[in-house]
């Protein structure tokens, strides 16, 4: 199947609500990660996400330029092609992008997906993230709502990010403490600035106790029955019930309970991306480690090229991945639910 559309994305959100799913949201930095998610998806026979981060984006786009959008352009262009060959639907999407990057990342890529739209073709990618969490939420919606505009007219989804999430993610960093938890009113002032649907979907990273990157079950409080509270507050005021389609980041190390709960409570989509680069590198790190007088010459000798070839070591890797991606599908109850 090719990229999803415009169209195909919206159903495919629409179920994962209805149905309680979510999508997991695999971050990829080169063809090789690409095909990983690619065939865990296919593998777990569900539809999912395929994201770019700005770091991700300045690697793909070389270390001679470090260009954000030429490395995410390039690489959802081959995705566009890759994907026809698998018999599921994915979607692109790029993942954290700070006010200091929006320049040089999200307003691009809008910009050509919005000149894409005009002549009749389909956008680049499908959706977009704005990570305002850095700034006073009074800025962060500001923004948002110039950017919900721009995402209209190029048929693509908006994701925000209004409270923050622990950790480090792509340099954005923020403490672990108390303010990792959204509001009622967070929501609410959300919703008066973005509506509900109306100006434009978007999808909300609302705060529970995410952290970014690694850590142990027990080690973060997290909260994800808060997500109901948010969207009950909102259907109180506004008369719309489950108003929004809930994003659940920082979920490396997070128990099964905890993930079923965000999903009942209205999250479609999971981001993943520390345990698939561990799971891509460990194979790696096991050949090097076994074949280790073949990768390197030794003494003189002359190594093993079959050992050094990094098609041999690729392999490895990206059956790796893949394998955590069907996991990853399992546990967020997408797998076996792709679109027919």
């Amino acid at each position: 199947m090719p990229i999803a559309t415009p169209e195909v994305y919206n159903e495919m959100l629409d179920r994962a609500k209805a149905g309680k799913f979510a999508y997991p949201a695999i971050n990829v930095t080169s063809s090789q990660t690409l095909n990983a998610a690619l065939r865990g998806f296919a593998e777990a026979e569900s539809d999912g996400i395929v994201q770019i981060s700005t770091g991700g984006a300045e690697f793909l786009g070389g270390q001679y330029s470090k260009d954000m959008v030429t490395g995410a352009v390039a690489l959802a262009e081959y995705a566009h092609i890759l994907a026809e060959k698998y018999p599921v639907n994915i979607a692109l999407h790029t993942d954290h992008c700070p006010k200091d990057k929006l320049d040089g990342y999200v307003r691009p890529l809008l910009a050509l997906s919005e000149e894409r739209v005009k002549a009749g073709r389909n956008p680049l990618f499908q959706s977009h993230m704005w990570d305002g969490s850095a700034e006073t939420l009074a800025d962060n919606l500001e923004i948002a709502q110039e950017l919900l505009e721009q995402a209209r007219r190029a048929n693509i989804i908006l994701e925000v990010e209004i409270t923050p999430t622990g950790g480090e993610e792509d340099g954005v960093s923020h403490e672990i403490n108390d303010s990792l938890y959204t509001t009622v009113d967070d929501a609410i002032r959300t919703v008066e600035a973005l509506g509900l649907g109306e100006k434009g979907r978007y999808l909300l990273a609302a705060s529970f106790g995410n952290v970014h990157g690694v850590y142990k079950p027990g080690n973060v409080v997290l909260r994800p029955e808060l997500l109901k509270e948010l969207n009950d507050g909102v259907a109180a005021k506004f008369g719309k019930q489950s108003p929004f389609d809930f994003v659940f980041h920082g979920g490396s190390g997070s128990s099964e309970e905890e993930i079923l709960t965000a999903l009942e409570n209205g999250v479609v989509k999971m981001n993943i991306d520390t345990d698939t680069q561990y799971a891509f590198t460990r194979p790696v790190a096991g050949h090097m480690f076994s074949h280790y007088d073949g990768v390197l010459k030794i003494d003189g000798e002359v190594g093993d090229k079959k050992a050094y070839d990094p098609r041999t070591w690729g392999k490895l890797a990206e059956a790796s991945m893949a394998a955590r991606v069907v996991v990853a599908a399992k546990n967020l109850r997408s797998a076996g639910n792709k679109m027919k």
